[in-house]
C-alpha cells in the first residue's frame, strides 16, 4: 500500500514540474509559430498573470504565475 502511494505522489508531482514551462523556451515556440504563418509586425511579451488585462494570452509559463500576450504591431 505505501508503494501505491509513494507512486501516486510522485506521478502528480511530475505533472505539476511539466506544467512549470520555461517562458522563455515556451516564447521562443510561440514566435516560431507565428513567424511560420507570415503574420508580421507583432511583439510577444512575458507579463504577471495579474497584469495581463486586455491582451491575448496565447500561453502559460512559470506554473501559472505568467502569461504570455500577443499584440499586432
Amino acid at each position: 500500500m505505501k508503494k501505491l502511494l509513494l507512486a501516486v505522489t510522485l506521478l502528480s508531482l511530475t505533472g505539476t514540474a511539466m506544467a512549470a514551462r520555461n517562458c522563455e523556451e515556451l516564447k521562443a515556440e510561440v514566435d516560431a509559430k507565428i513567424k511560420a504563418h507570415g503574420d508580421f509586425p507583432f511583439t510577444l511579451e512575458i507579463v504577471r498573470t495579474e497584469d495581463v488585462r486586455d491582451a491575448k494570452v496565447v500561453g502559460s509559463c512559470d506554473a501559472g504565475r505568467s502569461k504570455l500576450i500577443y499584440k499586432r504591431g
